[in-house]
């Protein structure tokens, strides 16, 4: 049966680790604070360049907190589980009665917690010094973000099942993932700018949509509910097929014994 209590055990063990050390705490807003400022000027410097009279505030700067919410929700629920591989304690914490489903769930709340700190100082820092204002994007925004992190949940799941079933050192798989999709989701232009086998790929991630969508609505376009039904659909399908994976995954290790790698006792 599902327990809260110890999903909740998840968290407080994260909660419990970043009190303990500033050096996982800095993360959590410094690199988002980075992009945020480096993006801000390189939009106002093309803004006085341009003479278009365009805004790139909210196409570019707006891309940018989007697809940075995105790679943190997804890095809250892989750093969460690289804890217990750091540690060696996964075998540990599944000799206790935690079930998959709730181990998941707390990689999950995990995420919600650290992935809303980047997502506060990010809008701090766009609305207070470049002013990027988010009635722009009016009430949409907020499916559109929930597009983005149930994507990130979905890949953040994936990911560590990946790092489950191929060793510790499958961990530099998994951060380049972001880097490696962003150019078929349209961060930052039109899919039109991709070739044609391109634009069926990026019609396969949800954030496709989100992105096409927001350009949509800062240039006055006529808007849409199709995209963000494509977008939500996708996210189900891989919201499952993240659950399968990890699942079937985490069976296999138990049965072949691989899952031994994850124990302290491992390394004597």
């Amino acid at each position: 049966m599902f327990s809260f209590q110890r999903t909740s055990a998840i968290v407080l063990r994260q909660l419990y680790l970043m009190q303990g050390s500033p050096a996982r705490v800095l993360p959590l807003f410094a690199w988002v604070a980075i992009d945020m400022v480096t993006w801000g000027f390189i939009t106002k410097y093309l803004n006085a360049v341009s003479g278009s009279g365009f805004n790139f505030v909210p196409s570019l700067l707006g891309a940018v907190l989007l697809w940075d919410f995105f790679i943190r929700v997804m890095q809250g629920v892989t750093t969460t589980f690289f804890e217990d591989v750091w540690s060696r304690n996964f075998l540990n914490v599944f000799a206790t009665p935690l079930s998959i489903s709730e181990y998941v769930s707390g990689l999950v709340l995990s995420s919600i917690a650290t992935s809303s700190v980047g997502l506060v100082v990010m809008l701090v820092l766009a609305t207070a010094v470049f002013g990027l204002s988010f009635f722009v994007y009016g009430v949409l925004l907020v499916p559109y973000l929930l597009v983005l992190f149930f994507f990130g949940i979905a890949l953040g799941v994936i990911g560590c099942g990946i790092v489950l079933r191929l060793g510790p050192a499958a961990e530099w798989f998994i951060w380049p993932i972001p880097a490696l999709i962003s150019p078929l989701a349209g961060v930052f232009y039109p899919l039109s700018t991709l070739p044609a086998w391109m634009r069926f790929l990026s019609r396969l991630l949800p954030p496709s949509y989100v992105f096409e969508s927001m350009r949509s609505i800062v240039l006055k376009r006529p808007g849409s509910p199709a995209p963000l039904f494509w977008g939500a659909a996708l996210d189900v399908v891989f919201l499952l097929l993240a659950s399968w994976f990890f699942r079937a995954i985490f069976h296999h290790a138990v049965r072949t014994g691989l899952i031994a790698r994850y124990s302290a006792e491992s390394l004597n």
